[in-house]
This record gives structure tokens, sequence and C-alpha cells, in this order.
């Protein structure tokens, strides 16, 4: 557990070297053209990121900050709300004017499973304006070594064959992982038992000491485990296998194309924000991660960075509010 940790911590650190890098090479990129003094931005902006100050979501907003401060002139603030699930840094996102100076660094919780989990005082569909995904992190399907099945459709026939038999350990109530899971027993008919957990670390011990059999984790947490053999990967929750683990396949490859997992990030505004302003954010945040390097070690770690336009991240963030809305409520899931 020791050397998780030592690797989670070390990914926040090169997060932190990349965001000093990101601001050197737009340094050395071509001068952006004069702007008018009352062209966006003419004054301070700031980013409501829900989690707490040096995690991976708050390193990629002071990226974003770093590069839009460089190429404006104008302070940009990254502010850490935590609390709620997210809830507080979304409600204070969402109420705030409509000028242009909030973004809120959005995620899978707060913009799309949040809603259907428990009661919150917004709307995030309604009262947030989609700019861009920036990161998605995949979730990774493992089991532990004992256990027969060495692919997807295994397992599967495996659990069929011994209903109610097998456990999954998840990170918490309505994590990506626990909900992932639920989404994977409903499309292959499976029966699991849910074993909750309180975080990663104790839910990845006790995968790693057998007392429970399947996980859906992240690549880049999974990886020390997997790299010891001490975790077997089957399958991927990505468009396309990740450089991290190309011999794995995706879960469409699996031969289940309709099952996704993971956490991503991106950029919102609060609705009615001038499209002006909405255009600059975009447009920033895709010249925060054009750099090789910076993309390269991302993309190394299973990351994808998929910079989407807004109208596509919109469209997004509907399917997966859609998407796990149904997985919700048909597990009869709540965290209040």
């Amino acid at each position: 557990m020791i050397r998780r940790r030592t690797i989670a911590t070390g990914l926040i650190a090169t997060g932190l070297a990349l965001t000093l890098a990101a601001g050197t090479a737009g340094l050395a990129q071509a001068q952006q053209p004069a702007k008018s003094a009352d062209a966006y931005p003419n004054r301070q902006v700031r980013i409501i990121v829900p989690l707490a100050a040096g995690g991976l979501a708050d390193i990629l907003a002071r990226i974003v900050a770093q590069k839009m401060q460089e190429e404006s002139g104008q302070s940009v603030v990254v502010e850490n709300r935590t609390g709620g699930a997210g809830a507080i840094g979304g409600e204070a996102a969402a109420r705030a004017t409509a000028d242009g100076y909030t973004i809120f660094l959005g995620n899978q919780g707060v913009n799309a499973t949040l809603p259907h989990l428990s009661k919150i005082n917004f709307d995030p569909l309604k009262d947030f304006t989609a700019i861009t995904q920036i990161a998605a992190f995949p979730n990774l399907l493992v089991v532990n070594p004992g256990l027969p099945a060495k692919s997807v459709k295994e397992l599967v026939a495996y659990a069929k064959a011994n209903p109610g038999k097998l456990s999954y350990a998840s990170q918490q109530i309505g994590g990506s992982g626990h909900l992932t899971a639920e989404q994977f027993k409903l499309v292959a008919g499976i029966d699991m038992v849910h074993v909750p957990y309180k975080g990663a670390a104790p839910a990845v011990g006790d995968l790693v000491a057998g007392h429970v059999h399947v996980m859906f984790d992240s690549v880049t947490l999974q990886m020390p485990q997997i790299t010891d053999g001490k975790t077997r990967p089957l399958a991927v929750m990505a468009p396309a296998r990740v450089k991290a683990l190309p011999d794995v396949p995706t879960m469409a490859e699996a031969g289940f194309d309709n099952i996704a997992g993971g956490t991503w990030f991106g950029l919102v505004a609060p609705t009615g924000t001038p499209r002006e302003a909405i255009d600059y954010v975009y447009a920033v945040a895709k010249r925060a991660f054009a750099d090789p390097k910076v993309r390269e070690r991302y993309e190394s770690q299973g990351t994808a960075l998929p910079l989407s336009t807004p109208e596509e991240f919109s469209a997004f963030i509907q399917a997966d509010n859609k998407r796990w809305g149904e997985v919700i409520r048909s597990a009869n899931i709540r965290i209040d």
C-alpha cells in the first residue's frame, strides 16, 4: 500500500511540475493579438474546484488558470470549495453571476451522478453551460489472480455458474467504481455482492488479499498491483486501449460495447454566460494541453484528453447523466 500512495503522490508532484512546464511553453508561443480594454477577460477570473487542493482535479484547473493568466494578463484564481460530495462547490458556481468570471471544474460526480443520488439545491443540466471536457480517467476491470476467469466472458460465465458467490469492492457508495460495477451487473445479467469501503486503499488491500474478487478501479492506481501480479486486468472502460496496458482489451473488444465507466473532468460555466467567454476559455484550455510533454505524461498513464467543443461536451454530459441515472434507479442507490 505504501507503493500505491507513492505513485499517487508522484503523479500529483508531476502534475504540479507540468503546470509550470505548461506556463513556460506558453511564454515561448507567438504573442496573442492585443485586446481592447473591454474584451473578455478584463478582470480577475475564478475557477471553482469542488475537490481539495493538490489533487488531480486541482492540477487540471491550475494548468488552465496559468495559461489564461499568461495570455490575458488578468489574475486567474483557483478556489477549492469542498464538501457535500461536490455539491457545495457546484452550488456556489451555479449561483454565481453568469458573466464569464466564474468557471467551474465539473466532473462526473457533480454533473452526472449526484443529482440522482442525493437532494441538491441546483440542477447541473439546467444551471451550467458546457465549455470543454478536459480529461477522462477510465476505469479498469480487475480481479484477484486466484479467480479462474482470465477474460470478461469467462468472468461472466463463472458468475452465472456461481450465483451470489462473487463479491466486488468499491471505494465508496455512489462512487465511480460502485456505479460501474452495478452497470456491469445489469448488462451482463449477473449477481455480485457489493462490499463498500471508505477509500480506495482498503478496497484494493482486500482485493489483493482475496477477501473480495472483483473491482473497478482507475488504470493509474491499479498499475502497481498489476505490475506485481497482485491483480489481473480483464478490460478497460475506454474507447481505445491505453498506452499503459496495451495488451488489455477495451470492454467493447471484450464483447460489452455498451458499458462505460471512469471519472472525467471538464469546464462549465453558469447558464447565460456570454458565448465570447465560453469560446475564449475553450480555446485557452486547448492551448494549455497542446504541449506534447503534457499530453504524453497524461496519456501514458491511461488518461484521455478530449478537449471537446462546447456542443460535444454538452451532448456528452446529457448522455452521461442519463446513463448513470438509469443505473442508480435500477440499483436503488442513495447516499443521503
